[in-house]
């Protein structure tokens, strides 16, 4: 029973393909019926075919040892309706690093006390103190001894002011008056840099 629905199944299948083959677009009665191996005129007897209308293309007859073939050959021509649109070009990438900070000097205003004159300059990088110099600090007896100590204290790229980044700095004892003026020199360099 199964065998006879299967070989049935394979006739109808078979006849529907034969059936869709023969009636194929693309394919004439003429082709159709021929042998293989004979060429296809399509031109009537006794008309020549170069003398075909202003406008429209002689059609070429099949050569006589070209394989002939009931199916029709895929054309990769588009319809003329058609548009084709290329992929616009992609910028070129382009990589831009982050701009290195600038490294530059500003230098405080110099500040008078009765044991000299102070004057301060910080090294700013980006929005950082990265480093503070003394260009001048009272000198002379004892003020060697204190404008040492406060130098020790603040200045450098390791000192006070680049740990606090501002000017609010511990006083160094003994050493109020050049403290003080370090600080206020200090305050001025930082308002002019930032």
């Amino acid at each position: 029973m199964r065998r006879a629905f299967l070989a049935i199944t394979g006739l109808a299948a078979s006849t529907t393909a034969l059936v869709v083959l023969k009636g194929s677009p693309g394919t004439s009665q003429v082709a159709q019926d021929l042998p293989a191996g004979q060429s296809v005129n399509p031109t009537p007897q006794g008309v020549d075919p170069s003398a075909a209308p202003v406008g429209v293309a002689p059609t070429p007859s099949v050569a006589p040892n070209a394989p002939s073939s009931p199916k029709p050959s895929k054309s990769t021509a588009r319809p003329s309706g058609t548009r084709t649109t290329a992929k616009a070009p992609t910028a070129p990438r382009t990589t831009t690093k982050a701009p290195q900070p600038t490294t530059r000097r500003v230098t405080g205003p110099g500040v008078d006390n009765e044991y000299g004159y102070v004057q301060v300059q910080i090294v700013v990088s980006g929005t950082r103190i990265i480093e503070a110099i003394s260009l001048s600090l009272p000198s002379g007896g004892e003020s060697d001894i204190h404008s040492g100590d406060v130098r020790d204290r603040y200045n450098g790229t390791g000192g006070e002011v680049v740990q606090k980044q501002s000017a609010n700095l511990n006083t160094v004892s003994g050493a109020t008056e050049t403290s003080n003026s370090y600080k206020q020199s200090l305050r001025g360099a930082i308002e002019e840099a930032f």
